[in-house]
């Protein structure tokens, strides 16, 4: 954390900028209160970049859109029955919310929304102290009713009411709680520990779509450890996620495989180095950081003891890509991130073979198809799997999959591997043999496909040659 000096120089400067400059004049000379709040407070004291302008107000929504309309060049009130009232200003998205004091029933999962008539009132219903700090505009008074700025020195996650009434109001917040410990690198306080282990059941009432929304963002934070095992230690996991935890295998008596809930993670975390070293300016890459963490959960379905203590676990990247693939739809993900993520499961332990026995150019081909669009992530997954600290094997596979990389670089500039087709389409196939669409004409195709694979691109001459002789052996 910054010096609070440092932070305050960071929040007049943020104050003083074109927007939120605009939005604290507007209501000052409208006799309205006005104060930043949130996540940008929090962060200034982090030294962290802001990125959403959050306000609260004791301006009721229709009169926040008399004070934003003027100053804004676009505003819209799709959160206007929670008092929310958004804006575009000198090019800033930014969010004024009426204060809050809404009020939980305990059974419903959503709350009697109930406008507040303090800052105080509204920073006491926030999730977390960090989270409720303002910075009243535009006298730039910091408001702080919950201790947050002492929580923010101790890297502490702490409710501002007990916690086990905190999240029985919105369960939601315990998941909150798990990404935090990684987004902000905090702990979290022992009196909210205890009660999201004692309540983590009613993490059920929250809907898919909003616990995957939290498992997400957890995962593209840049370290994810820390609150993926706080996720496992609170019982959370085997509510959202029970394949993680399901990788803490009963080790047998001989230690003679790996402890794959700390191999998994280990390879999340090689993952997302890779990422930084090779695509740096790139956004982070969901798809391959959820199969880096899922790429082992076949395993405990398909662990078995041989004898004299060997253990194996044929087919655990088939069974993987399948129980993920469930998993996943059960979670909202789109059908597009389901399929990118099962099929690097699924494809993961294509390649170990390659250190041994090397490949044919007809084998580099056949991997490079079935990748397909997921080669360059599917590469970095198995580089990132290699986790022995044998420092001479680990060299020998790195090596391996460096010269696949070359090898496929270089067929794909000869060849164009990401296309690779047939040298004879469906309508010269139907041509040359006489026939009419129908199966034959498909069991034709994948002939002359295997036959590009194999042998590379040929003439159509030969491909043609190729397809007759096959026609008249066929009869």
């Amino acid at each position: 954390m910054q010096n609070v000096q440092t932070a305050l120089e960071r929040l007049r400067a943020l104050a003083s900028s074109g927007p939120v400059a605009k939005l604290a004049r507007a209501f000052a000379d409208g006799g309205n209160e006005l104060a930043l709040v949130g996540g940008p407070v929090r962060d200034a004291f982090l030294g962290r970049e802001v990125h959403d302008l959050d306000f609260t107000t004791d301006a009721r929504p229709d009169r926040i859109l008399e004070l934003v309309k003027p100053i804004a060049s676009a505003h819209w009130d799709i959160g206007r029955e929670f008092g929310t009232i958004g804006a575009r200003i000198d090019g800033e998205t930014v969010e004024i919310t009426t204060y809050r004091a809404d009020e939980y029933d305990g059974v419903s999962r959503k709350p009697v929304v109930a406008f507040g008539d303090s800052i105080e009132g509204d920073l006491y219903r926030r999730d977390f102290t960090v989270n409720a700090l303002a910075l009243s505009l535009p006298e730039l008074k910091l408001v702080d009713p919950t201790g947050g700025i002492e929580d923010l020195l101790e890297g502490t996650l702490r409710t501002p009411i007990a916690p086990e009434v905190s999240f029985g109001d919105d369960p939601l917040r315990m998941l909150r709680a798990v990404r935090f410990t990684s987004q902000l690198g905090f702990h979290l306080d022992g009196d909210a520990f205890q009660a999201v282990c004692d309540m983590s059941k009613r993490i059920l009432d929250i809907s898919a779509e909003r616990v995957r929304d939290e498992l997400v963002k957890l995962m593209l934070t840049d370290f994810p450890r820390a609150g993926l095992e706080l996720l496992v230690e609170t019982g959370l996991a085997e509510l959202v996620l029970p394949e993680l935890p399901a990788l803490q295998l009963e080790r047998d008596s001989g230690h003679r495989h790996k402890d794959v809930y700390e191999h998994s993670i280990t390879v999340l975390e090689n993952a997302i180095e890779l990422e930084k070293d090779r695509h740096a300016e790139d956004a982070p890459n969901l798809e391959l950081r959820f199969a880096a963490l899922l790429h082992d959960i076949g395993k405990p379905k398909t662990r078995r003891f041989q004898p004299g203590g060997a253990v194996t676990f044929y087919g655990h990247d088939v069974v993987g890509a399948r129980l993920a693939k469930k998993r996943l739809t059960a979670l909202r993900f789109d059908n597009d991130q389901i399929k990118s993520i099962s099929r690097l499961i699924e494809l993961h332990m294509r390649v170990f073979n390659y250190e041994g026995a090397g490949w044919t150019d007809s084998a580099v081909r056949r991997f490079a198809r079935d990748a397909g669009p997921e080669l360059e992530r599917l590469l970095t997954l198995i580089r990132s799997d290699i986790t022995t600290q044998n420092r001479r094997k680990a060299d020998r596979l790195q090596f391996a999959i460096d010269n696949l990389e070359e090898r496929i670089a270089a067929l794909r500039e000869q060849e164009e591997l990401g296309a690779v087709r047939p040298d004879l389409d469906g309508e010269e196939i139907m041509a040359i043999l006489d026939i009419k669409p129908g199966p034959v004409v498909g069991e034709a195709y994948r002939l002359l496909l295997e036959y590009r694979l194999d042998e590379g691109p040929k003439s159509k001459d030969e491909a043609k040659e190729y397809l007759l002789r096959w026609w008249s052996e066929r009869g």
